[in-house]
């Protein structure tokens, strides 16, 4: 026992002696271990500071760079509102001066009205005298213009009394040539048989108005009006429409032996615009008026007219014009139509459709004869006083005249 013993004695400290050096090895690899890793921790941290240190540093330089800047703008800002405050100030300096010298002149100009009081007042007297003037001057204007037209129409009644004296004079000396009675002033008798209105305007009568004509192969003499002043005067009217107070609806006999007053509103007749036509060359004029004051007007080189059996037939020729570049008349010729007289190429009965006595051709592009409507009820009337180029196929005019004078007047 004793050996065994110290055998397991020596047996333990072998053991112990082993297990110190290999505890001491393992403690020595664990150490080594933990350095290494510890060194590997230590320069990846050192690495990572160096990083941060390096980010820093450029945070910090731009900084610095941006720090920089605003200094060196704020310096400029600091000059600018230095500079900004001595103009104020300048600025401030001259609204004063300003000021002042506005006071003064507002002190100067309540003097100048202090003094000027009086004088305005009596302006004012003297504007309201005026005025008392002016009224009793327009008052006196009025009277006068009264007057003035009271004279105009006595001195148109005069002047239609000396054609009434003249056509009476007239008719005397034919009669007392008829008897064989000798007068002093026989000679002027042919002077005065007046085939159309041009020859009494070159016998010296240049004023428009009522004159009696000697149409050839018609016994009667016949009244006309005649326009001296439109291109030259010396044109026979032949037709005339200016306030509606005529009836054109009329039938075949009336439009052929005419209606109405050649003073007026009146229809020549077309028995006599044949006999007139048929002397000699004549031109057709046609003045238009609209109800905005608006004139125009359509002009024919040649013009006549057949007889009754031709149904009045029309012929044109050379167009020129305000009224539309293109005649509303037919060129070609068409025969008058009444209401009681169909004679145009349409199927249909013009004159009862259109209203009036015209040379409708199929209906065509005019028609001065008629309804006469007045403004505000002339829009939209196809069975108007129609003149197509001019106002178009709608409209009714307010007044017209058909005038005609020798081609070669």
């Amino acid at each position: 026992m004793e050996n065994y013993t110290q055998w397991l004695q020596k047996l333990e400290n072998y053991i112990v002696e082993n297990m110190k050096s290999e505890m001491a090895q393992i403690q020595q690899n664990a150490v080594q271990n933990h350095t290494a890793t510890m060194l590997e921790i230590g320069t990846s941290l050192l690495s990572q500071t160096a990083e941060q240190t390096r980010k820093l540093t450029d945070v910090e330089t731009q900084v610095l760079n941006q720090t920089s800047r605003l200094e060196i703008q704020l310096l400029e800002n600091s000059l600018s509102t230095y500079k900004l405050e001595k103009q104020l100030l300048q600025q401030t300096h001259e609204i004063l001066k300003i000021h002042e010298k506005n006071s003064l002149l507002e002190h100067k100009i309540l003097e100048m009205e202090e003094r000027h009081k009086d004088e305005l007042d009596t302006l004012k007297e003297e504007k309201e005298n005026l005025q008392r003037l002016v009224l009793r001057q327009s008052y006196i204007i009025q009277e006068l213009e009264k007057q003035l037209n009271k004279a105009t129409n006595n001195n148109s009644i005069l002047q239609k009394q000396q054609l009434e004296l003249m056509d009476t004079v007239h008719n005397l000396v034919n009669l007392c040539s008829k008897e064989e009675v000798l007068l002093k002033n026989a000679k002027r008798e042919e002077d005065k048989s007046f085939r159309d209105c041009a020859d009494v305007y070159q016998a010296g009568f240049n004023k428009s108005g009522v004159y009696t004509i000697y149409i050839n192969n018609i016994s009667e003499p016949k009244k006309v009006f005649c326009n001296m002043e439109v291109s030259g005067g010396g044109w026979t009217v032949i037709q005339h429409r200016e306030d509606g107070s005529l009836d054109f609806q009329k039938g075949w006999k009336e439009y052929k032996m005419g209606f109405g007053s050649p003073s007026g509103e009146h229809w020549l007749g077309n028995e006599f615009i044949f006999a007139v036509t048929s002397q000699r060359q004549y031109s057709l004029r046609i003045e238009l008026m609209d109800w905005e004051g608006n004139r125009a007007y359509s002009q024919y080189d040649r013009f006549h007219i057949g007889n009754e059996k031709q149904n009045y037939r029309l012929y044109l020729k050379g167009h020129t014009g305000t009224a539309g570049k293109q005649s509303s008349l037919i060129l070609h010729g068409a025969e008058f139509s009444t209401k009681d007289a169909d004679n145009d190429n349409c199927m249909c009965k013009c004159a009862l459709m259109l209203t009036g006595g015209w040379w409708f051709d199929a209906c065509g592009p005019s028609n001065l004869n008629g309804m006469f409507y007045t403004a505000g009820h002339n829009h939209g009337k196809l069975n108007g006083i129609k003149w197509h180029y001019f106002k178009g196929p709608s409209y009714s005019l307010r007044s017209t005249t058909m005038m005609i004078r020798p081609l070669d007047f």
